[in-house]
């Protein structure tokens, strides 16, 4: 080839030579992702005909789509995730999903979901540096003194560790999880304000749902004792306490607590749709009444109280009692039935004397004996007992659970957790006029709550409730980044935030 042979020869293409000299990252074309992915699921489906059950197939399909919905809208992760868990955290473990329960599988999904998103929308760029905040610590704190420092003192006093200490000790790491979820899928105000109302109409229905099995409603007891029991108990569910979709009943008042704190945020701070947030705020109380728990009872008249305080409004929160009184009236059968345990021989409830009877018999001696109370025993929250329906007798005392679970460092990592979150939420709900102040007054009442009645019952992990509570928590970090928290006496941003680049994140 001579001179003007190659003076006239056509150039490469410019963006041939870029993609080139970037050598390791080249970029897919969005019509060629979506060929593969059609590829990939049409494989997927012809194996999986010759495999599996043809509902078992359909099932997973689902799956695969509400993940591919939330790569591509990661809030309609958290959407769903609020929405669903409290119609599906009761149905037992096992029964429709090997090992998991529905409201678990789902957890897994929406996270998958959200890391394939995530992953191919930072194609070619570096990965995101990873900082945790204060709030990330103190959930981690949690998961690890529960699970690996437990588990590494089994194994080396040669204790036996068994599936349920497994289970247990993933417990915190599932709510780490969905406070992730919740933490990374939310991107705005409006996303945040949705999350709140989805929650309250969910819980509406969980409450609808409790009361009528609490009086006895035939159709609502049999679709419960069918989908709803754990262990064979079908007693459980016509025992005159509302356990509802969450198979639960104390777990049902601490769900009715949070959305009334939902609700009270939304009333104060905004004027509109008031009827029908004061329509869900009587009917979470009366939810939170067909419960038929005394702790959930003495739970809501102090949530009143701190919602009182964190708010400034005592004449409003008053106005909560004649609610109170007609959800009493309406739902006086449930509370004569609870009442009446005050006839028994020893003047109290049985449920009160067996409490007593199976902390004394199989825990404490145990916990208190050789010093276990210092490092915990197991991270398994119940033992076994054979003459009982069940099968097993559970740690009915929350601040027991933390020290046979962990000991003193697990029960440090709950105060510190308390206190922590607690620095976080209270300034956001008393100073911010948007949706993460009133997630914040609601993650705030709550956690005054439970360091109360975790004398009573093991509120932080109860399942719904629980969820919800991690949620909300996830929420307030996530909202944070646009509300810019008020300054602490020391100076800095309150919660102990974090600086990231240039945005600010208080975690």
């Amino acid at each position: 080839m001579n001179h003007s042979e190659l003076a006239t020869a056509p150039m490469p293409p410019r963006r041939r030579l870029t993609l080139r000299h970037r050598g390791l990252h080249p970029s897919i074309s969005r019509p060629s992702l979506v060929t593969f992915g059609i590829a990939c699921a049409v494989a997927v489906v012809g194996m999986g005909v010759t495999v599996v059950s043809p509902a078992l197939l359909i099932a997973g399909m689902i799956g695969i789509g509400l993940a591919a919905v939330v790569a591509v809208v990661p809030q309609f992760g958290a959407y769903l995730l609020i929405g669903l868990t409290p119609l599906l955290a009761g149905i037992d473990r096992g029964s429709i999903i090997p090992v998991l329960r529905p409201n678990e599988a789902l957890d897994l999904l929406i996270g998958a979901g959200l890391v394939a998103g995530g992953l191919f929308r930072m194609r070619g760029r570096e990965l995101p540096r990873v900082k945790l905040g204060t709030t990330d610590r103190t959930i981690l704190l949690l998961a690890v003194t529960s699970s690996i420092l437990p588990l590494m003192l089994m194994q080396l006093r040669h204790r036996t560790i068994e599936s349920d200490d497994i289970l247990y000790s993933l417990m915190v790491w599932k709510y780490y999880g969905i406070y992730l979820i919740a933490k990374v899928s939310i991107r705005s105000d409006d996303q945040l304000r949705k999350c709140l109302w989805i929650s309250m109409i969910t819980a509406s229905v969980v409450a609808m749902i409790a009361v009528l099995q609490s009086l006895h409603f035939g159709a609502v007891t049999s679709v419960l004792s069918k989908y709803y029991v754990s262990y064979g108990a079908t007693a459980s569910v016509s025992n005159s306490r509302g356990g509802s979709t969450l198979g639960l009943p104390i777990a049902v008042a601490d769900l009715m607590l949070l959305n009334l704190a939902i609700a009270v945020g939304l009333m104060v701070r905004n004027t509109r749709h008031k009827a029908a947030i004061g329509g869900m705020s009587a009917l979470f109380l009366i939810g939170a009444l067909s419960a038929g728990e005394f702790s959930g009872a003495i739970g809501v008249l102090l949530g009143l109280f701190v919602l009182a305080v964190l708010t400034r409004r005592l004449r409003q929160m008053a106005a909560f009692l004649p609610a109170l009184l007609v959800g009493a009236i309406a739902l006086r059968p449930v509370i004569e039935t609870r009442l009446s345990g005050f006839d028994s021989v020893s003047g109290l409830p049985v449920s009160w004397t067996g409490r007593w009877l199976n902390l004394t018999t199989y825990f404490w001696p145990t916990l208190f004996s050789h010093g276990n109370y210092i490092l915990g025993i197991r991270p398994a929250a119940r033992v076994s007992a054979l003459h009982l329906a069940t099968g097993y007798v559970w740690i009915e005392s929350g601040y027991t659970w933390l020290l046979w679970a962990g000991g003193i460092p697990l029960l440090a990592a709950f105060l510190y957790f308390t206190w922590k979150n607690l620095k976080l939420t209270v300034p956001l709900a008393r100073a911010a006029e948007n949706a993460t102040g009133v997630a914040a007054l609601a993650v705030a009442t709550a956690l005054c709550v439970d360091g109360v009645l975790m004398i009573l019952d093991p509120h932080l992990t109860y399942r719904g409730s629980a969820d919800l509570l991690f949620v909300l928590l996830g929420l307030v970090v996530a909202g944070a980044r646009w509300t810019a928290p008020p300054e602490s006496p020391a100076g800095g941003p309150a919660g102990g935030a974090d600086l990231v680049g240039e945005r600010r994140v208080v975690a």
